[in-house]
């Protein structure tokens, strides 16, 4: 079996979430040395990847981790920003205190990581960064106002970062899923006495009738990971089966 990312480090925020452990999982199976970076451990990590507690919202935390791995790895090959929250509701029903820890975590987060990690991944010879929008960063779901607007700044920089450090030897790329198979997706469908027929519905909007599961995300970020995507840098990647191809009168 062929080893893309063999002897290659990656650090992956939001690592013990749904997308991220999948992310962690792919990364080790691949044979890098892998970090999955969160508040806390909620779920079961794969063989051969490490858990360090980590908040993106500190700037404090993120600083000593960074040290702490320049102890131990000489380089830093991948680094994903998959950390991320969701609210859902609209602007007026949104207050302060939410529109500023959904950018704190969502995109302060993304900046803050990726500035204290650039410096061990300038020492890699084909270092990858992997940011995470979504397809709300292009259009936009009713009722998650301050959501959107976080992934369309997350897209803006990844171009920026792209253009910034691409001569330095660094890829800068965005991962803009849709509806995918997690927790996050879960707590939207909440707890109606009709979920099922909510979930149908859901996967119904999509050309291919059904939404993501967490390894088909994990499977593009691979790629991007990877030294076959060397020539892949500044772009945002749409993965959401089809979803936001079609015109959505046409559901009607």
């Amino acid at each position: 079996m062929k080893h893309v990312l063999q002897a290659k480090t990656a650090f992956v925020t939001g690592g013990s979430g749904g997308i991220g452990t999948a992310i962690c999982a792919r990364f080790a199976a691949e044979g890098a040395s892998v970090i999955a970076a969160d508040l806390q451990q909620s779920t079961e990590l794969a063989e051969g990847v490490e858990f360090v507690e980590f908040d993106v919202t500190r700037e404090d935390t993120i600083i000593s981790t960074f040290a702490d791995l320049e102890k131990r790895w000489d380089k830093l090959d991948i680094l994903v920003n998959a950390a991320g929250i969701e609210i859902e509701e609209t602007i007026e029903n949104t207050t302060l205190e939410q529109w500023n820890r959904i950018f704190a975590i969502n995109v302060t987060g993304t900046f803050l990581t990726s500035k204290y990690a650039l410096p061990l991944l300038r020492r890699s010879n084909a270092a990858s960064l992997i940011n995470f929008g979504s397809y709300d960063g292009y259009i936009a779901d009713p009722g998650l106002a301050a959501y959107c607007a976080t992934k369309g700044a997350v897209h803006a920089l990844t171009r920026a970062m792209a253009c910034d450090h691409g001569p330095e030897g660094i890829r800068v790329n965005a991962i803009c899923p849709g509806y995918v198979n997690t927790p996050m997706l879960q707590s939207f469908f909440g707890e109606s006495g009709d979920i099922e027929s909510l979930k149908q519905a859901v996967r119904d909007v999509h050309p291919m009738r059904t939404y993501g599961e967490p390894e088909d995300i994990a499977n593009l970020v691979n790629w991007l990971a990877s030294d076959e995507a060397r020539y892949a840098s500044g772009q945002l990647w749409v993965i959401d089966g089809g979803l936001s191809a079609q015109v959505q009168q046409m559901n009607l």
